[in-house]
């Protein structure tokens, strides 16, 4: 069966990726490909972290000329591992090896509560609580 999203996390270390994601969120493993793929599921969710090398181009027949790093960076495309108990999902990923971003503190809104981290690769990600109605107390 093929599915129409696919999520795709690029990390430089695949053994570590395994464990943190395992540790951090209960992923579980489900097949390799080769030594620089793994296919994991998250409640049904099909998650692959790809092993890549850094300063290697991640568009080599593109015309862009940025390299692969694993430095802390930012993207608008993020992933949100939503909980019930933030404190405890914070805890655990912080455990794993997750990376409380400088300053972030747990934020309060009307739909919930959110803290942002990385990855042990730079990847950031939330972690959220939704409250109440969740995004319907500020939806229509």
């Amino acid at each position: 069966m093929h599915r129409n999203l696919l999520i795709n996390i690029d990390v430089e270390d695949l053994v570590i990726a395994e464990e943190f994601y395992k540790n951090a969120f209960a992923m579980t493993s489900k097949r390799r490909f080769g030594t620089s793929g793994l296919e994991m599921d998250h409640q049904g969710f099909t998650v692959y972290l790809l092993e890549k090398e850094a300063g290697s181009k991640p568009f080599p027949d593109a015309d862009y000329d940025g390299l692969r790093h694993y430095d802390r960076h930012w993207t608008p495309i993020h992933l949100d591992f939503v909980v019930d108990d933030l404190e405890k999902a914070l805890k655990k990923a912080e455990k794993a090896g997750a990376i409380r971003m400088k300053g972030s503190v747990i934020r309060e809104h009307k739909w919930g509560r959110i803290v942002a981290l990385s990855d042990p690769f730079g990847n950031g990600f939330c972690i959220l609580q939704f409250v109440g109605r969740g995004y319907d107390e500020i939806g229509g």
